[in-house]
């Protein structure tokens, strides 16, 4: 925080990358423990087989929403009150920017997930083509076996008949 008082008095031309560096650390982190939050919220929807308890896992997703929360907090002070003012809004250019990379994620995501799921129709719709035309053969080479001992049986007595004399 007091570095990127530093910074701005440095080099002013070095001040945006210097700070965007700072502050990407942190946003950075704030992922990651966002990730890790995600991957607990998720866990929580399925059977747990662990050993730790439920109150465990309780305090340590209550902990990391803390954790979020105090570092977006300080992102917030960073933006607000410790930028140059050269920097101007910070925090209202960040925040809209912010949003509208979250919105178009959230349209990647649909699109990603769309993708999948077509890609998944298509591949059981390719299974079940595929089990439709083994069975087809199977019946097919089921009819022929058949049909070929029918022919093999009716010959062999029609030959036993004409061995004996009939």
């Amino acid at each position: 925080m007091q570095r990127v008082q530093e910074i701005a008095k440095a080099d002013p031309n070095d001040v945006f990358t210097e700070i965007g560096n700072q502050l990407g650390v942190l946003m950075n982190t704030h992922d990651e423990i966002s990730k890790l939050l995600l991957k607990e919220q998720i866990e929580a929807k399925q059977v747990y087989k662990g050993e730790e308890s439920i109150g465990k896992r309780a305090l340590r997703r209550i902990l990391i929403n803390s954790r979020l929360d105090a570092i977006w907090a300080e992102v917030r002070e960073m933006m607000v009150y410790k930028a140059p003012p050269e920097l101007g809004a910070l925090w209202g250019k960040f925040d809209e920017m912010r949003q509208k990379i979250v919105a178009e994620q959230e349209v990647a995501h649909a699109e990603e997930l769309r993708l999948a799921q077509i890609a998944s129709w298509r591949r059981r719709k390719r299974i079940a083509e595929i089990r439709a035309k083994a069975m087809w053969v199977s019946a097919v080479v089921f009819v022929v076996i058949w049909a070929v001992g029918i022919m093999w049986l009716t010959t062999r007595s029609a030959i036993q008949r004409m061995s004996l004399g009939h």
